[in-house]
């Protein structure tokens, strides 16, 4: 289940960056680190779920830095 949620995200991710990257038009960047956030945070909990903490530990402030500065960039634009 959370191999599903995680591949969701990064098409979502990528979806977002290749649409940025053929059109130069940036509007969407927000969308595409919440869900490199998201995937990140999904990236955690699995690794804690498997027993590998020292990644699960790695990644979890990995996606709440990314999910600070999507809520950052949210708020002042």
């Amino acid at each position: 289940m959370l191999r599903i949620i995680q591949f969701i995200f990064v098409a979502v991710g990528i979806f977002f960056a290749a649409y940025g990257l053929i059109t130069e038009d940036f509007q969407f960047q927000s969308y595409m680190m919440l869900s490199l956030g998201l995937m990140f945070l999904v990236m955690s909990i699995q690794e804690f779920k498997e027993g590998r903490k020292v990644y699960g530990w790695i990644f979890l402030p990995t996606s709440l830095f990314a999910l600070f500065v999507t809520v950052q960039g949210f708020l002042l634009s």
